[in-house]
């Protein structure tokens, strides 16, 4: 799982260098991948978000996460926690 946690992130990486540059609207932390991986082997409970186009979540994603290509996330915010811990990759 690390090489391919590695893959995705940076993939990430990629993607955050195209997000707008306007603050977000709620408080946003950022953690590693051995931060996230930690937590999911403690078996914590978290909405993963896969911003992706789906060919790349098809081909590689984190077991459990879901796919809202970036693109579709401001139409189905209300599909994302609002109280829980959410990770966007």
């Amino acid at each position: 799982m690390r090489l391919a946690l590695g893959s995705v992130v940076a993939a990430a990486i990629v993607l955050i260098g195209a997000a707008p540059a306007a603050p977000p609207d709620y408080p946003v932390n950022f953690i590693t991948v051995d931060e996230l991986k930690t937590a999911l082997d403690r078996g914590q409970k978290w909405d993963i978000i896969d911003v992706r186009n789906w060919d790349a979540y098809v081909e590689m994603h984190i077991k459990g996460a879901r796919s809202v290509p970036l693109r579709s996330v401001e139409r189905r915010a209300s599909e994302i926690s609002k109280t829980g811990l959410v990770v966007f990759y």
